[in-house]
């Protein structure tokens, strides 16, 4: 098969795996079909480092021919699809090519499994080995391993990749065992933590390296310490398919809270279910709402960096009714409404929050509130009290905010009692963001005059693509 063949079937193949999520741009078509500006190819995806950057990534598998015979996978072992395999030097070779014209910046690499997981992932690991070994490569390189590989092949591929990751798939014992049988569950947990050991193990050598480094000084005759071998910079992520099984939001959540707290992992990546040509009965009829993958998003967020933990987020016994963080207590988040802003509705007691005396991890879970926000207003209350103008300078968002905070020269009285409230703020969030002096906050009214010149802590920040990362924190 021709090597351009190949690689339209094995890139095709390779996007159903969101832990490389594209950057999310309306499909763009040249005129005559695909061509220069066009995105509706597969092949490249996006995703940004911690700057900002965006990182183009050659995302293929290695091959789609497959031994099991997962329900929900398109690449299963009788699916009627088109075949294809690369050998190691032709991902090599066309990874090589991309990057030297600038097409790309590294390579993502996942592949059914062939022969024996440990075959597999020999050969997964040997693409590594040439582009780093052979050929001197240093961009990124994102490895899917095999679960029930060897522990040494598992060592092996953190010294060439800079993240590895190993898809969980369905969020439930169960729901694997139903529509995976052949994977095994705790297999694929035993090499989570397996990698976590050796990330762990590799970044505390680097610890006591940095802590008892040696200077080579030619009076001393001391000699430089080697530097300590790398071990996956990037972590570990995983992958769960959402809408496949009957498991609801809740599940979810905690599968994902379990997986960052044992296994220490960078990201958990969800993938709303896409039927398949010839599914099986035991398969949804239609994919889950897109929303419900994003609302989940937010969610994670929440817990990885506002201090949520998965139950409060969508708590096992149903909080404020409708407006709590479930859909009327049924295990699943809102559609109508981010979680955070659920959560807040819900526990209206705990608001209003002075943000001149309240704690950081009170201030991070105000609706409209971001991180940076929040830090940027811890720094501007060290030096005078905040007013109500310093949060239009800050660019928030009035109409979420005011109704949950207090300022010097703003209190919301009443309004969190207002039963209309939620619907109020929802309308809110569909028009443009409230400024000061320019329009008034729904149910409340707004103090008129200016305030003192604005502290370089409360400068707006720069923007920057809200995009999966390549080492996000």
């Amino acid at each position: 098969m021709e090597l351009q063949r190949k690689l339209a079937i094995l890139a095709d193949a390779a996007k159903y795996d969101a832990s490389c999520a594209s950057s999310g741009a309306a499909k763009r078509h040249s005129v005559g079909g695909r061509g220069i500006g066009s995105t509706e190819g597969m092949g490249i995806c996006h995703s940004y480092t911690p700057d900002g950057r965006c990182i183009s990534l050659l995302k293929i598998l290695l091959t789609n021919f497959c031994l099991y015979d997962c329900l929900y996978c398109v690449n299963r072992a009788s699916s009627n699809v088109p075949r294809a395999r690369f050998a190691a030097e032709e991902v090599v070779a066309l990874t090589l090519d991309f990057y030297r014209r600038n097409c790309i910046e590294g390579l993502f690499l996942s592949s059914g499994i062939i022969q024996s997981p440990d075959y597999t992932m020999e050969q997964v690991v040997e693409v590594a080995r040439l582009l780093r070994e052979e050929h001197d490569f240093r961009g990124y390189i994102h490895l899917k391993t095999i679960p029930d590989a060897s522990p040494e092949l598992l060592a092996r591929a953190g010294r060439y990749a800079d993240r590895l990751s190993i898809n969980i798939e369905l969020p439930t014992a169960e729901g694997l065992a139903r529509l995976a049988p052949e994977k095994d569950g705790p297999a694929i947990e035993r090499s989570m933590a397996r990698i976590a050991t050796h990330i762990e193990a590799h970044r505390s050598a680097q610890r006591e390296q940095a802590a008892a480094r040696v200077v080579s000084l030619p009076h001393t005759g001391r000699a430089r310490r080697a530097a300590v071998p790398r071990f996956a910079p990037g972590g570990q992520s995983t992958q769960m398919i959402v809408g496949a099984d009957a498991a609801d939001d809740r599940a979810i959540l905690a599968t994902s809270a379990q997986l960052y707290g044992q296994h220490r992992l960078r990201r958990v990546y969800y993938s709303a279910f896409s039927p398949i040509p010839d599914a099986a009965r035991a398969l949804p009829l239609q994919a889950p709402p897109l929303l419900r993958e994003h609302r989940l998003y937010q969610a994670d967020w929440l817990m990885r960096f506002y201090g949520f933990a998965h139950d409060e987020i969508v708590p096992a016994t149903p909080v404020g009714g409708a407006t709590g963080g479930s859909a009327s207590g049924s295990g699943m988040l809102s559609l109508d409404m981010d979680p955070k802003l659920a959560w807040a509705l819900a526990h209206r007691e705990r608001f209003p929050v002075n943000l001149n005396t309240a704690p950081r991890e009170l201030l991070l879970r105000v609706p409209g509130l971001g991180v940076q926000s929040v830090q940027r207003l811890l720094a501007a209350r060290r030096v005078r009290q905040l007013r109500h103008a310093d949060l239009a300078r800050l660019r928030v968002p009035l109409a979420r905010v005011l109704p949950f905070v207090e300022v010097a020269d703003h209190r919301p009285t009443r309004t969190l009692d207002d039963p209309a409230l939620a619907q109020r703020l929802l309308q809110a969030g569909r028009r443009p963001s409230v400024r000061s002096g320019t329009a008034a906050v729904p149910g409340m009214a707004l103090p008129l005059g200016t305030a003192a010149a604005t502290p370089a802590a409360l400068a707006p920040p720069a923007r920057v693509p809200q995009q999966a990362s390549l080492f996000d924190a």
